[in-house]
């Protein structure tokens, strides 16, 4: 079969599977994320995934999750420009210091705990830093999705979409801090492998204002509902490929939250075009975690020993005491002090990118910081929007 057909009926299929998974996840009363991944992995295994012989005997779940890579980056831009609606600067103003403080402290809470950690066990510094850097990321995707999807209200949900905004940027500082001294330790250390991150962060954040400008301009003289939201895919589909470009290596994240953000606060037409991409997006997500969960091998599980144990306990147990200490020099609500931690264990893309670029700094250990690193990303992804769902629950922001 002609392979543009394939792709065709690659779609239908991920997305009646993650229909019948939202079903299925409803009954127990779990996030449909949650469905997505898990129908996503058995998917993976049932049509054969990595080094596992599907039923069919073809790799047919790999063939998909490639083919499905610009879909991914798609909903990855997506997301992102959707976080940027809740920066509108009055929104902000309210919330104060919070959300920086908190961001801040608890990147650098995963890096502290994951390094000391890792070191205690191996002895080895560069290892250490390499594994603190990647610790620092947090995935927005799976938690901002769960509050949206049962429209959670009150001081954590309000403090935690900002904090996870944010998060991308704290973490790309973390690492490059923390790569430039596993350099500096090799005597590869140059200045620009510090100052390569605060490109990332600046550049991003540069062009996506640009883009968020031409953007209210376009919205404004475009009032048809469906030329704004034709407007909003091209521009976010070009925000991530410009993003891509290698020259450039712009953050697709920190680049679509700040052209959101532009449009959020330099235009009076923003609220409709949001609503509408609203209802547009839920099949784009729906085939994001789909084939995230596709992708996931499970065959590594056993492969990680005590490395891969460490980071996974330390990494959580930094981000919920670094996000408890941020909130509490903010002074921020006592629910949000207690429990907004929980809300950042999800752990995925922006993760695998770093590991894999680590591998320059520490080539010995390369693969079994991969390893280690989407062996987390599974057991991050998939009880990550659980617990997000519970404490959200428990503390009244949402109706069990």
């Amino acid at each position: 079969m002609d392979s543009k057909y394939l792709l065709l009926i690659y779609l239908t299929v991920g997305l009646f599977l993650c229909l019948i998974a939202g079903k299925i996840v409803k009954q127990f009363k779990l996030p449909n994320v949650t469905g997505y991944i898990l129908m996503g992995l058995l998917a993976g295994i049932v049509f054969g995934t990595h080094r596992i012989e599907g039923l069919f005997g073809e790799d047919v779940a790999a063939e998909m999750v490639s083919k499905f890579d610009l879909v991914k980056d798609l909903a990855t831009g997506f997301i992102a420009f959707s976080i940027g609606s809740e920066f509108e600067f009055k929104y902000i103003k309210k919330l104060g210091k919070a959300p920086i403080v908190i961001a801040c402290l608890e990147s650098f809470g995963a890096v502290v705990f994951v390094a000391l950690a890792m070191f205690l066990v191996t002895g080895d510094v560069q290892l250490s830093l390499v594994m603190g850097a990647i610790a620092a990321a947090t995935d927005p995707a799976a938690t901002i999705l769960v509050a949206r999807q049962y429209k959670a209200k009150g001081p954590v949900t309000q403090t935690l979409i900002p904090v996870v905004a944010i998060d991308d940027a704290t973490a790309l500082m973390m690492y490059g801090i923390c790569v430039a001294l596993a350099k500096a330790l090799t005597g590869a250390f140059s200045v620009m492998t510090l100052l390569e991150p605060v490109k990332e962060i600046f550049g991003s954040l540069a062009f996506g204002i640009l883009l968020g400008i031409v953007f209210s301009i376009l919205i404004k003289y475009y009032t048809g509902r469906g030329n704004r939201l034709a407007i909003t895919i091209a521009m976010v589909s070009l925000c991530v490929s410009v993003s891509h470009i290698h020259m450039l290596d712009f953050s697709p994240l920190l680049a679509c939250m700040a052209m959101s953000v532009t449009v959020v606060n330099t235009s009076h037409y923003w609220e409709p075009v949001f609503e509408q991409m609203d209802r547009m997006t839920p099949p784009i997500f729906m085939l994001f975690f789909f084939v995230t969960g596709a992708g996931m091998d499970i065959t590594i599980l056993p492969t990680i020993g005590i490395i891969g144990v460490v980071y996974i306990i330390f990494r959580v147990i930094g981000k919920l005491l670094g996000a408890f200490l941020g909130g509490k020099l903010s002074n921020a609500h006592p629910n949000v002090q207690k429990y907004l931690g929980i809300g950042l264990i999800p752990q995925a893309g922006v993760a695998i990118g770093l590991a894999m670029m680590c591998g320059s700094v520490v080539p010995n250990y390369a693969r079994q910081i991969t390893a280690v690193v989407v062996c987390g990303t599974i057991i991050y992804e998939l009880l990550g929007p659980i617990l997000t769902k519970m404490t959200l629950v428990k503390i009244g922001e949402i109706k069990g």
